[in-house]
């Protein structure tokens, strides 16, 4: 008998570096995120403006939540906005752990931080489309 399979789960929240923090930071946030979600089965992209970190995870539900809780513990995030959170039918992210994209115009995060739900995910979405993933 198949064993059924958890539902699929993302967040998508945008926080801002702690002013403390080095930008050479954002290399070890992304490093050691792509070893731990592995192991855990969680996959999501990570995409920095210079200031704001642009989140998506995506995976079963309480790994997903046990990790946004992390993360909010985390002294390197500050004002952290959750934007959507809720079932997804099929993984974005199947080729990385943890992909990583700079964006060069901080107006695009801004502008994402303001949105909720499904409009945030639209405008996520369309972000992708503009940037150069690397696997």
């Amino acid at each position: 008998m198949m064993q059924k399979l958890a539902p699929l789960h993302e967040v998508l929240f945008v926080s801002t570096i702690a002013p403390e923090a080095p930008i050479s930071i954002v290399a070890q946030i992304a490093g050691k995120a792509r070893i731990a979600n592995k192991a855990r089965g969680i996959t999501g992209l990570l995409i920095f403006d210079g200031m704001r970190f642009c989140e998506q995870l995506e995976g079963h539900e309480q790994d997903i939540l046990a990790l946004l809780e992390r993360i909010r513990q985390d002294p390197r995030h500050t004002s952290i906005k959750l934007l959507h959170h809720g079932p997804l039918p099929e993984r974005r992210f199947k080729r990385f752990s943890m992909g990583y994209a700079p964006v060069e115009d901080i107006e695009v995060l801004g502008k994402l931080e303001q949105l909720q739900g499904q409009a945030a995910v639209g405008a996520f979405v369309d972000i992708l489309s503009t940037l150069d993933l690397e696997s």
